[in-house]
């Protein structure tokens, strides 16, 4: 499958509220079947977000972080997915959310995408748990001695 060109870049919520609750909206509440009520919170207004855009401007993925260091929806259309974006955007948020100082960063990883998580640094803390119907897995960056999700594998 040949590459498809794509750029990443900072989003400011505001500005750009319209494309990454689209993208959101495709990815969480159509194809995940998430409630609305749950999707939307009180924390994008605060938070970092980076969006991906094709060759001809149109969102195609997004992820943000919060003033607490958690990494989180993130979403990448279906056309889009194992191509590199979800993997451009993590490392975006990374860098925006470790130049504004916001060291360690966590995630909640839903359980399909925690050997995505692995490959970038991030490791399990706890115990599985339910997330909007969907079984999810605490993550962190900084290193632990012991990682349950590397024993389950």
């Amino acid at each position: 499958m040949p590459t498809r060109d794509f750029t990443i870049c900072q989003a400011h919520w505001p500005r750009s509220k319209a494309i990454l609750r689209a993208i959101r909206e495709s990815v969480f509440i159509i194809e995940q079947q998430v409630p609305k009520a749950l999707e939307w919170d009180d924390l994008d207004e605060s938070a970092l977000h980076v969006i991906a855009r094709d060759s001809e401007g149109k969102g195609i993925g997004t992820g943000r972080v919060t003033g607490a260091g958690q990494i989180g929806r993130m979403a990448v259309l279906s056309d889009w997915r194992n191509q590199g974006v979800g993997s451009a955007l993590l490392s975006q948020l990374i860098k925006l959310a470790r130049n504004h100082g916001q060291n360690p960063l966590f995630l909640n990883a839903q359980k399909r995408a925690i050997p995505f998580y692995l490959r970038h640094g991030f490791h399990c803390v706890g115990e599985e748990f339910m997330e909007a119907g969907i079984p999810h897995q605490r993550m962190e960056q900084d290193q632990r001695q012991s990682d349950p999700c590397q024993e389950s594998l």
